[in-house]
């Protein structure tokens, strides 16, 4: 009889905890933009605009969004219809579209944001900025090294 599976280690049980902290967080963000009748992923992207005053391609949005351009496309496609994105000609590149914020996306993400920075202070409870930035950093390198493992070898 073999002998049963045990778990390799401590940093496998803390790679879970990091797994289940996103998908928690993913979750309560669901919950949270519900209230404006918004996904985390409008959110983010209406916030992102905020960046590009001038606007954004849909392939950079897919670039810094972490998502598939035809979900990008959805997205865009759902803002649009309730005004809070447009889309435009890019004048140096003709196939581009570039998306923009309406005054409308501007005045709803203004009236988001000042409440979601402080839920965004809120989840981290007693925790230093300090230890919050140390756990960030090495979250990054976590990612780093998640990305290169998914990465096909030469």
């Amino acid at each position: 009889m073999a002998a049963p599976l045990r778990s390799p280690g401590p940093r496998y049980e803390a790679l879970l905890h990091v797994m289940r902290t996103a998908e928690a967080l993913w979750n309560a963000s669901r919950q949270y933009f519900s209230r404006w009748d918004l996904s985390p992923s409008q959110f983010n992207l209406l916030n992102l605009l905020t960046d590009f005053p001038e606007g954004c391609a849909q392939i950079e949005l897919s670039r810094r969004l972490i998502m598939h351009r035809s979900n990008v496309t959805g997205l865009v496609n759902r803002l649009e219809a309730r005004g809070l994105v447009k889309r435009g000609s890019d004048a140096s590149d003709r196939r581009a579209q570039l998306v923009r914020l309406t005054p409308a996306g501007q005045k709803l993400l203004e009236s988001i944001l000042p409440q979601y920075y402080r839920a965004a202070e809120s989840i981290w409870g007693e925790l230093s900025s300090s230890r919050a930035k140390r756990i960030g950093d090495e979250l990054s390198r976590l990612v780093a090294n998640a990305e290169r493992i998914a990465s096909p070898s030469p």
